[in-house]
């Protein structure tokens, strides 16, 4: 009775009952929303962070966002669907493989897209963005390849391919490639996985065969390759293979579109690059024995292009020389590489001489008209030694050029597009070529 609890002087100023049972269920009411609220977060698209499998966690939603994450968005063409579209490349492919119907694997693709996690190995052309895709993408594949789980998409831009160990998402990886403005040739097959040295391919709804064949041996015969639901039987991948002193093959993809015939090779992308050959403007793909036997000198030489973004690389004879000491002829070939992105093409002027299994590099250049459709002229030049012992000056420009003229360590001049001039081992020189209507030109460089 002392207390202060019951002394009469006192303020007493505590809530009543009634209204700490008030506030009590305002704060139960306000934790029970904020639950509410996180599960909500949870349960958008992906279920939660877990799911997701080797993306990294949420960092931003909205609605566009969401979509382009959803799997049931993926858009799904009909297998038949490209035989009346206007359209031929690879917004016609129909969505193939055994796993097309697994939402699981599909959300942490699409998810893994949109924010690849620090365990994700990421590959990209030069040139292509690595962002997630900006709606809904096409599914093009989803299935078991090998000892992984493979999607891929495509944005209209962009193929990706998700693979994945079989037993889990850790180690996954994510490969990403310019493909805008396919057409029919190049949208002819898509690379599903590399194992063991051999390369599986996914091929157009419109490839009615595949089959292997050598580059470099144009006798050899094609070894035809199955295909199941458009999936090709492993074919030997060259994309370790080089210039180097050894590469005597060169395996790459023949494909039979109706009465077309197409060779692509895998340079170690996504995408394999489509081999042309013949003048610039009029290049036609590489169909026949002709056509083969072309390559198969420069075919090793394909080697220094690889991880490039090459779209397409096109082999053209553009002179054939005499040798001064009478053993026959020599051959000058242009090999350019041209890319998805436009810029960082490659070009190598090479020289074979009769017998020779693989052509010389004499010249090289870099982001260059030289040998393309906008210019196609070359001039380029070597240092050869005759069986005789002797040094030359070998040069020879396409069949436009008038007048080759040399200077520097070597001087020497000739009418027409061949020059050949005594020269010094090691001596250098600088070329000048004069076109039809008075252009000049430099050499390869």
């Amino acid at each position: 009775l002392g207390s202060s609890e019951f002394d009469p002087c006192s303020l007493q100023a505590r809530p009543t009952d009634l209204l700490r049972r008030r506030q009590h269920t305002r704060a139960a009411l306000v934790a029970g929303t904020a639950l509410v609220v996180c599960g909500a977060l949870l349960g958008l698209p992906g279920d939660g962070w877990g799911p997701d499998g080797a993306a990294a966690p949420p960092y931003a939603r909205n609605p566009a966002a969401e979509a382009a994450l959803d799997p049931a968005g993926l858009t799904k063409v009909a297998p038949a669907a490209w035989e009346t579209s206007a359209r031929t490349d690879f917004s016609v492919w129909p969505a193939r493989g055994d796993l097309t119907g697994d939402e699981g694997l599909l959300r942490r693709a699409l998810a893994v897209w949109a924010r690849p996690g620090e365990s994700v190995g990421v590959s990209a052309t030069p040139g292509t963005q690595t962002g997630g895709p900006a709606g809904p993408a096409h599914l093009l594949y989803a299935g078991n390849v090998d000892n992984t789980r493979v999607v891929i998409l495509h944005d209209g831009l962009r193929l990706v391919r998700y693979a994945e160990p079989k037993d889990g998402s850790a180690g996954a990886v994510l490969d990403l490639a310019r493909t805008d403005a396919a057409d029919r040739a190049e949208a002819g097959a898509v690379v599903l996985g590399r194992s063991d040295g051999n390369v599986r391919y996914l091929t157009a709804p419109w490839v009615t065969k595949a089959a292997g064949r050598d580059l470099a041996d144009p006798d050899s015969g094609a070894k035809e390759l199955t295909l199941t639901d458009g999936v090709t039987a492993p074919l030997a991948s060259p994309v370790q293979q080089g210039q180097a002193e050894g590469c005597t093959s060169w395996k790459v993809l023949e494909l039979t579109d109706g009465s077309d015939t197409r060779v692509v090779s895998d340079l170690g992308e996504l995408v394999p690059a489509r081999l042309t050959t013949g003048r610039p403007g009029g290049a036609k793909d590489v169909s026949g024995e002709k056509a083969r036997g072309a390559w198969a000198p420069y075919a090793c030489s394909l080697g220094a292009v690889r991880g490039q973004g090459v779209r397409s690389v096109n082999a053209w004879e553009f002179a054939s020389q005499p040798l001064p000491d009478s053993t026959g002829s020599g051959a000058w070939v242009c090999t350019r590489a041209e890319t998805w992105r436009g810029d960082g093409t490659r070009v190598l002027a090479q020289f074979r001489t009769p017998g020779g299994v693989q052509g010389a590099v004499a010249a090289k250049a870099q982001d260059v008209p030289a040998c393309g459709e906008r210019d196609p002229q070359v001039l380029a030049g070597v240092l050869w030694k005759s069986e005789g012992g002797h040094w030359y000056l070998l040069a020879a420009g396409g069949g436009d050029t008038e007048s080759i003229e040399a200077t520097g360590g070597i001087t020497g001049s000739a009418d027409g597009n061949l020059l050949t001039a005594k020269a010094e081992q090691g001596a250098r020189a600088k070329l000048k070529g004069t076109l039809e209507g008075g252009r000049t030109i430099g050499g390869l460089r």
